[in-house]
C-alpha cells in the first residue's frame, strides 16, 4: 500500500518533476534561458532563414543556433534532442530510459524548396491533374529519405525512442497551442494509473517557414509591428496586434514521488493537477464568452484539490492577440473573481514569442523555475495598459515573491484548452 505521503487527495500517486530541459530563441538550456527571461531580454528578431521582403510580418523567435537539416521535422528533432539530454542529466539518468515517451510535435509538411525540387524531378505535366502520379513516379525512381522523413508525422518520436531507449510505442500528439501541456497530462495520467513509475514528456516546434507566416497572416493572427522586433509581442497591452511566431522545445521527466525519493532524485516540483476541455465554437477562434477556458481552469483546480485561494501565480497563455488576451482575462475573472487582482500573472511570450506546439511545456518549465527561485518573470513591452484588462502582469521588471503554486494556461487554436497546476511541495 502506497504511503499517504506519496498520494494526492484522491489517493493517486503524486507526480514529481525530476528533470527539465529547454530551448527557446533566448538560448539553449535552463540556466541561460532563465537569466535572460527574468532580465526582460527578448529573443524576437528579424528572420534570416528565408526572404521576407514581400511579407507583412518579417520577425520571429527562430532558433538558429542549433544545427540541423533545413526542414521542420529535422529542426524539431534537434531541439527536442537538446532538451532531452539536459533533462536526463538533471534527473541523474543514463542509459536506456525504459519508460514511455509522450511527444507534442507540429503538423509536418516539407519546405517549399523540397516540393519544388520534387516537382523538377517529376517533370512537366502531361495532362490535367496528373501531378500526384508524376510525384509518386519520381519518388519510386529515386528514393529521397529526407523528403520521406519530412512528411511522416511520427518520425520525430521514433527517432527519440531509438536514441534514448524509451519503452513501448511512442505517442505523438498535436493539439495546437495546448500540445505541450497535453503531452505532460498524458505522462501524469500514465503514472497516476500505475502504468509506469516514470515518463518522458517532450514538446518541440521548429516549423517557422514562409508558408507558416503566410497562413497565420491570412488569419490576421500575427503582429506586423516589425520595427523594433523586440517590441512586437505586448500581451495585455492596448497596442497589441497579434502574436509573434517562434520556435523552441522543452522536456520534463515525470516520476512518481515515491520512486523519485527512493532513488534520491532532485524534485523540481509536483504536477498537482491537469484540466482539458474542447471548444467547438470555431476552427481557429476561441469562444468569446470564455466558457471552455473557464471550465478548463476549474477542471485543473479540482484535479489538484485546490480552490481559488490555492494559486499564488499564473503563467498566462498571453499571446498578444487582441481577442485571445481579452478572452483569457474574462475567463480568469470568472474563476477567481476579485482575488484575481492580487494574483501576479505574466506572459513568457512577451520575450520568447509563441512557440506553438512547444508552448505548454516551455511555460511549464518556467513555472516550475519560478517556484524554485522565487522570481517572477516580467511581461515586457507593457507601456500602455489595456484599460479593459485589469491584471497585475509583473510589468517590465522581474519581481521577487514566494510562490508555492502556479496555474499555467494553454488555450489553443481549434478549441484545444489545457491547464496545469504545479506546486513546490507535495502537500
Amino acid at each position: 500500500m502506497m504511503s499517504n505521503a506519496y498520494t494526492d487527495h484522491l489517493g493517486r500517486p503524486l507526480v514529481a518533476v525530476t528533470g527539465m530541459g529547454v530551448v527557446t530563441s533566448l538560448g539553449r538550456g535552463l540556466e541561460d534561458n532563465w537569466e535572460k527571461l527574468t532580465s526582460g531580454v527578448s529573443g524576437i528578431h528579424e528572420i534570416t532563414r528565408f526572404p521576407t521582403e514581400h511579407l507583412s510580418t518579417r520577425i520571429a523567435g527562430t532558433v538558429d543556433f542549433i544545427p540541423s537539416e533545413p526542414n521542420p521535422v529535422a529542426r524539431s528533432y534537434a531541439f527536442a534532442e537538446a532538451t532531452i539530454e539536459e533533462a536526463l542529466a538533471a534527473a541523474g539518468l543514463s542509459g536506456d530510459f525504459d519508460a514511455p515517451l509522450f511527444l507534442a510535435a507540429p503538423p509536418v509538411e516539407p519546405e517549399w524548396s523540397m516540393r519544388f525540387e520534387l516537382a523538377d524531378r517529376a517533370g512537366p505535366p502531361v495532362e490535367d491533374n496528373d501531378a500526384y502520379v508524376r510525384f509518386l513516379a519520381a519518388m519510386r525512381e529515386r528514393a529521397d529519405p529526407a523528403f520521406h522523413e519530412a512528411v511522416l508525422f511520427g518520425s520525430i518520436s521514433e527517432r527519440i525512442a531509438d536514441r534514448f531507449g524509451t519503452r513501448g510505442l511512442p505517442v505523438t500528439l498535436s493539439t495546437a497551442c495546448a500540445s505541450g501541456a497535453t503531452a505532460i497530462q498524458l505522462g501524469v495520467e500514465a503514472i497516476r494509473q500505475g502504468r509506469t513509475d516514470r515518463a518522458m514528456t517532450v514538446a518541440t516546434d521548429g516549423s517557422v517557414s514562409a508558408e507558416a507566416l503566410v497562413r497565420f497572416s491570412l488569419l490576421s493572427a500575427l503582429s506586423t509591428q516589425n520595427d523594433p522586433p523586440q517590441g512586437a509581442s505586448k500581451p495585455f497591452s492596448k497596442g497589441r496586434d497579434g502574436f509573434v511566431i517562434a520556435e523552441g522545445a522543452a522536456t520534463l521527466i515525470l516520476e512518481s514521488l515515491e520512486s523519485a525519493v527512493a532513488r534520491g532524485a532532485t524534485v523540481y516540483g509536483i504536477l498537482k493537477g491537469c484540466g482539458e476541455k474542447a471548444d467547438h465554437f470555431h476552427r481557429t477562434r476561441s469562444s468569446p464568452d470564455g466558457a471552455p477556458a473557464i471550465a478548463t481552469v476549474h477542471a485543473a483546480l479540482a484535479d489538484a484539490g485546490l480552490g481559488i485561494d490555492g494559486i499564488d501565480y499564473i503563467n498566462a497563455h498571453g499571446t498578444s492577440t487582441p481577442e485571445n488576451d481579452k478572452m483569457e482575462y474574462g475567463s480568469l475573472s470568472a474563476v477567481f473573481g476579485e482575488r484575481l487582482r492580487s494574483i501576479p500573472l505574466s506572459s513568457n511570450k512577451s520575450m520568447i514569442g509563441h512557440t506553438l506546439t512547444a508552448a505548454g511545456a516551455v511555460e511549464a518549465v518556467f513555472s516550475l523555475q519560478t517556484m524554485r527561485t522565487g522570481v517572477l518573470p516580467p511581461t515586457i513591452n507593457y507601456t500602455v495598459p489595456d484599460p479593459a484588462i485589469d491584471l497585475d502582469v509583473v510589468p517590465n521588471v522581474k519581481r521577487e515573491a514566494s510562490v508555492s503554486s502556479v496555474l499555467s494556461n494553454s488555450f489553443g487554436f481549434g478549441g484545444q484548452n489545457a491547464c496545469l497546476v504545479m506546486t513546490r511541495e507535495p502537500g
